[in-house]
């Protein structure tokens, strides 16, 4: 059974940073292709950023240059660095593995951001 356990939200002031991460358990992380997304009150859930299996990693125009993902094989987690924090920022963010054409989510958890 596939679970994605995502940590780290909370309230953070314009300009700040937070770290984002995503625990998961029955599947072998490393080996899927996985990613980030947000959703902001009364908005679509959108993509933040993918991390390939190659270690490869492609970002929204949106938080190009401020958003960071990495993992730890050896925890089986991702991470989602986030630097220079907006108002707009604010959602809860989910993560993502895909595999064997199979989404697998994550329960969210919230970032706000104040101006």
């Amino acid at each position: 059974q596939v679970q994605l356990v995502e940590s780290g939200g909370g309230l953070v002031q314009t300009g700040g940073s937070l770290k984002l991460s995503c625990a998961a358990s029955g599947i072998i992380f490393r080996l899927n292709v996985k990613g980030w997304y947000r959703q902001a009150p009364g908005k679509q859930r959108e993509w933040v950023g993918l991390l390939g299996i190659d270690g490869s990693t492609n970002y929204s125009d949106s938080v190009k240059g401020r958003f960071t993902i990495s993992r730890d094989n050896a925890k089986n987690t991702m991470y989602l660095q986030m630097n220079g924090l907006k108002p707009e920022d604010t959602a809860v963010y989910y993560c993502k593995v895909y595999q064997n054409g199979i989404d697998y989510w994550g329960q969210g958890t919230q970032v706000t951001v104040s101006s």
